[in-house]
């Protein structure tokens, strides 16, 4: 089976349908908010990430609440994996760090079990660069340098919808990961940079 018919079985349609940000949401954008993705089914989940715009380096500064979207045929794994397999509890964040233009880094926040302080780890290295899901650019997680076994593999683009919400997608592995997207948004006010805990 050739990748265009694999991604129309997998995703139900291919590329971007040229609605934009304002069409899929039914808000203006930057008033958007996260009950807004929140409402919306897969298809226009993924038409979202098409339209939005590829973010700059500094425009993710800080740490920024997170949530996998319950949407697509694999959500429930999406959900386990982010919540018991990726880290140390339940996956609430992301902290992110600019260094240049076009390169910066960053950790993952996952909530501290037993009442214990959250959990700074499962670093990524952050640039700008082609997507893998579509012809554009994204904002690139590549977590292969910091890590080891299948969180070695992940990787996530983000893109922006407004300051304050992004929307991103993370799948395992280079080959056939971009066509089986988990989607998940950023959203808030980011708080302060603490670092990683490793």
């Amino acid at each position: 089976m050739n990748k265009a018919i694999l991604e129309r079985v997998l995703m139900g349609f291919k590329g971007w349908n040229g609605c934009s940000m304002g069409d899929v949401l039914g808000v203006d954008p930057n008033s958007a908010t996260a009950d807004h993705v929140r409402n919306l089914g897969w298809k226009e989940v993924m038409q979202l990430f098409h339209a939005a715009i590829t973010p700059k380096m500094d425009a993710l500064n800080g740490e920024y609440n997170a949530e996998v979207l319950d949407v697509g045929a694999l959500a429930f794994l999406a959900s386990f994996i982010s919540h018991n397999l990726f880290g140390p509890g339940h996956w609430d964040g992301k902290g992110f760090k600019p260094l240049k233009q076009t390169r910066g880094w960053g950790y993952n926040i996952f909530s501290g079990k037993n009442g214990s302080s959250p959990a700074r780890v499962r670093k990524m290295n952050t640039r700008l660069g082609m997507s893998r899901i579509d012809d554009r650019d994204s904002f690139h997680l590549d977590y292969s340098v910091h890590n080891t076994g299948f969180v070695k593999t992940m990787r996530d683009e983000i893109r922006q919808i407004n300051p304050d919400l992004f929307i991103g997608m993370g799948y395992l592995g280079e080959a056939t990961g971009p066509l089986t997207p988990a989607p998940f948004i950023l959203h808030g006010k980011p708080s302060p940079w603490k670092g990683p805990d490793e």
